[in-house]
């Protein structure tokens, strides 16, 4: 007989099927979309597994309403909300799995930060340029070279900037973990704040809208799609921004309000921006960010390629597979 697994999430119903359909034949799998804690305990009374996907607090009192919990498996790497002292002395294993989509899209932001900084689409152009302007070319040594032979001006490093980070979940996560040691000052916001733990642990500072507009040469837009952030980062948000700040976006498409982030490019107040997602995908031939970059502005444009090919979604369950199965698990906390 399958296993009673319960599987809570924030994903959008596109991806809450793909997670279903990947389940593999072991498990009765019940998903529910971020439930109360009325629900919980209800289908917590008969699951034998849990995958939890950032969706509320798991505790003692939730803990003692699932007397046949065997293993919760935590999708991602941010366990702060698990009451791990009363899953041990209930008997519950915890595991995570961190989310490979996560730290892809963190990387690529990372290459995104690096890419406006040191104005990668201009120096690159420049680079591929030949100009009779330019000094004759010589054999290289260690005493003959022609350092930034093209002129290029404002080329600056990610050492010591403040970057603001909209929106942190998993890929929020993975971006700080990568940015330790850069010797940035981070900003964040997020609906519900961090514990001061973990604050502390990543060198976060929370910051609301005002301050991180106000305060980031870096601003990164990591936003979820919803009612409440289409074209969140519009026009007032670029007029409240530092000047002369970046904007670097692997958050949903629809977040920005691309013509305005266009006009405040133009305008001189934004230096630079890069995206992977967009309102239309594929980009259509007027949006008004490709006329910026084919025209040479600290513009990057990726076709929504952050997350890599992805890996299958039944990698998911590895672990509770291997728990039945009675096989070492991964990534064990508890």
């Amino acid at each position: 007989m399958p296993h009673p697994t319960l599987f809570t999430t924030e994903r959008s119903p596109f991806h809450q099927q793909r997670a279903l359909a990947a389940a593999p034949p072991e498990l009765a799998v019940t998903l529910l979309h971020q439930p109360n804690r009325a629900e919980l305990r209800q289908h917590l009374a008969q699951a034998e597994y849990w995958v939890s996907e950032r969706v509320g607090v798991i505790d003692a009192e939730l803990l003692q309403a699932a007397p046949y919990l065997k293993l919760i498996l935590r999708l991602g790497s941010m366990i702060h909300d698990i009451d791990l002292d009363a899953a041990k002395a209930a008997g519950v294993i915890v595991c995570t799995w961190p989310d490979a989509g996560a730290s892809a899209v963190a990387e690529h932001t990372v290459m995104q930060m690096l890419a406006l900084i040191k104005k990668l689409p201009e120096v690159q152009a420049a680079a591929l340029e030949t100009n009779p302007q330019w000094a004759a070319s010589r054999r290289t040594d260690e005493n003959t070279f022609a350092y930034n032979w093209t002129g290029r001006q404002h080329i600056g490093t990610l050492h010591g900037k403040t970057v603001g980070i909209l929106g942190f979940g998993e890929i929020g996560n993975e971006l700080a973990a990568r940015l330790r040691g850069w010797g940035c000052t981070l900003l964040y916001h997020k609906r519900s704040r961090l514990p001061a733990s973990v604050e502390a642990a990543f060198g976060l500072t929370y910051a609301d809208h005002a301050l991180l507009r106000r305060t980031s040469d870096l601003l990164v837009n990591l936003l979820p799609y919803s009612s409440e952030t289409v074209n969140l980062i519009d026009a007032p948000w670029f007029a409240g921004m530092k000047a002369g700040a970046l904007l670097v976006s692997c958050g949903s498409g629809g977040t920005i309000d691309e013509a305005a982030l266009a006009d405040a490019i133009q305008q001189g107040h934004i230096a630079g921006a890069a995206l992977d997602s967009y309102a239309y995908e594929p980009l259509p031939a007027d949006n008004p960010l490709l006329a910026l970059a084919r025209a040479g502005a600290n513009v990057l444009l990726t076709p929504h390629t952050a997350a890599g090919n992805g890996r299958p979604r039944s990698e998911e369950y590895t672990n509770i597979v291997r728990h039945l199965r009675g096989e070492p698990l991964i990534n064990r906390v508890v």
